[in-house]
């Protein structure tokens, strides 16, 4: 008896399968992909493909089509609409679990279906149920309004924006976009925690033919939120260059995520010694400092272009990974603006969603103040800052650097030095209830205006020397306002020893 098995041939149903699968992928529309390659850009499953480990990428809905057969073929959909332009599963990026979806702006410039909600509405509630942190490609033109399969009035009782919104705190979720991202895809990218965007992105509550519809003008799509408006405002968190470059940060950013990795190598951190220029009033670039602590290559800046006068960033130190928050006296002396104490807020809420230590380096006058300083709200956003340095259950660990007056240096260490878990000072650093020189020029005001004019700005420079000298880091350890004094070189060794005591 012989076995002939193999000589059978396929089941009609395993042919069609196979036909129908081919029809989602990039090779059944060749000419397309063409001609998106040659506008310099890479399709959805391409992106994916980069992103995710070879082989782990397990689909849903790939045989969904847009709910327009009232209206079209269904042969033409199955072509011409594969996935109704949303695609998404799990997978694995670098040996770990994840979530990923990307609109395929080749399908209806990425326009979001009644089928393609109900799709993204499944993978949200499994993002939840499994704990899968989530990337996001966002870019499409936001609802679409030719599905005519379905009863639709309104469409507001979708509920992919809420399903969305709701994994908040649950799972990190980042978005990338590129190119057009209007409307409902902007919203989805607006809610993720982090945006990683490309130079070619606009990105907008609305798209041309809608601002159009409500009467407010023609406009290019590329006039509407071009990238460098929404970097500086804060609205892009990291710059790529392109879609390759953005889906390798991506990468880096769902590392920070992982956990320690054994050790970490840096440079001599006795360049830390030489870092800081020996004229206290002289400005100096933090981010040179910030990388000599942390390991070679782990730091991914974030928000840069906004609110420049504090810096934030992910890090490794000595393999342990963290946020950091630092002052910026190239920016306004390092001053706490509205802009500046809405970064912090921002990025602290988010270090503790995403359960990563905080290091803060603190080298600040103060808030800003002065009437100008009130009209933007910084009542508001300085009590935030507090806020949310206050509530932080995550590791905090503060060094001040140079300066640490006011009550900004107090935002900037959860609301007080003794609230992080180890408050350390570098050993010429000052600290103070304001800055010194404006300190004397208070408390001496009435025997100042007692004076001779030409001697009262050798008084004023004499008690502030006075009080540099009682404000020194020295004696404000000896008094156990901070922890401790310690050499810069100790710093990278001091913060990883700290965080690995907290079992971060």
């Amino acid at each position: 008896m012989t076995d002939d098995t193999t000589a059978r041939p396929p089941a009609s149903g395993l042919v069609e399968l196979v036909a129908r699968r081919f029809l989602t992928t990039d090779a059944a529309r060749e000419e397309k992909v063409e001609r998106w390659h040659a506008r310099g850009r890479r399709t959805a499953r391409e992106n994916i493909a980069d992103l995710v480990d070879p082989g782990s990428f397990v689909e849903y809905g790939r045989f969904v089509t847009a709910a327009q057969e009232q209206r079209r073929p269904l042969a033409e959909l199955v072509v011409e609409a594969p996935a109704d332009g949303i695609i998404g599963g799990t997978a694995t990026v670098d040996g770990r679990a994840c979530a990923v979806l990307s609109y395929d702006y080749l399908v209806m410039a990425g326009t979001q279906g009644m089928r393609g909600h109900r799709k993204s509405d499944r993978l949200f509630d499994l993002v939840r149920r499994m704990g899968l942190p989530t990337v996001f490609f966002t870019e499409g033109g936001g609802g679409r309004p030719g599905d005519t399969d379905l009863p639709i009035v309104s469409a507001l009782d979708v509920g992919s924006f809420a399903l969305w919104g709701a994994l908040e705190g649950v799972v990190p979720r980042i978005a990338v976009v590129s190119g057009r991202c209007f409307a409902g895809n902007a919203v989805l990218a607006g809610s993720a925690d982090l945006r990683v965007a490309t130079p070619d992105t606009n990105l907008g509550m609305a798209g041309p033919a809608m601002i159009a519809g409500g009467g407010l003008g023609q406009f290019a799509a590329e006039e509407i939120g071009p990238v460098a408006e929404q970097a500086a405002q804060g609205v892009v968190d990291v710059l790529a260059d392109d879609e390759e470059e953005a889906v390798a940060v991506v990468r880096r950013l769902l590392g920070y995520l992982a956990g320690p990795t054994e050790g970490g190598t840096a440079g001599d951190p006795a360049i830390l010694r030489t870092l800081l220029p020996a004229n206290e009033r002289e400005a100096f670039d933090v981010r040179p400092v910030v990388e000599a602590l942390a390991d070679d290559d782990s730091v991914t800046w974030l928000r840069a272009a906004w609110a420049p006068e504090l810096v934030t960033a992910f890090a490794r130190i000595d393999g342990l990974p963290l946020g950091v928050v630092a002052n910026q006296s190239t920016q306004l002396a390092g001053a706490l603006t509205a802009d500046a104490s809405a970064k912090a807020a921002d990025f602290l809420d988010l270090c503790e969603r995403w359960r990563l230590p905080v290091l803060s380096l603190v080298d600040t006058p103060g808030f800003m103040v002065g009437p100008e300083a009130e009209r933007t709200g910084l009542v508001r956003h300085a009590s935030r800052m507090v806020n949310a340095g206050a509530r932080l259950t995550v590791p905090l660990v503060g060094v001040v650097l140079r300066r640490g007056y006011g009550l900004g240096a107090q935002a900037m260490l959860g609301g007080s030095t003794h609230r992080p878990l180890l408050t350390v000072a570098w050993p010429d650093a000052h600290l103070g209830p304001m800055g010194l020189e404006g300190a004397v020029r208070l408390a001496m005001a009435r025997e100042l205006a007692a004076m001779p004019e030409d001697e009262r700005e050798a008084a004023v420079a004499r008690h502030t020397a006075e009080l540099r000298t009682h404000a020194g880091a020295l004696n404000v350890a000896r008094v156990f306002e901070i922890d401790d004094v310690i050499d810069p070189a100790e710093t990278r060794t001091v913060v990883a020893a700290t965080l690995r005591a907290a079992g971060a």
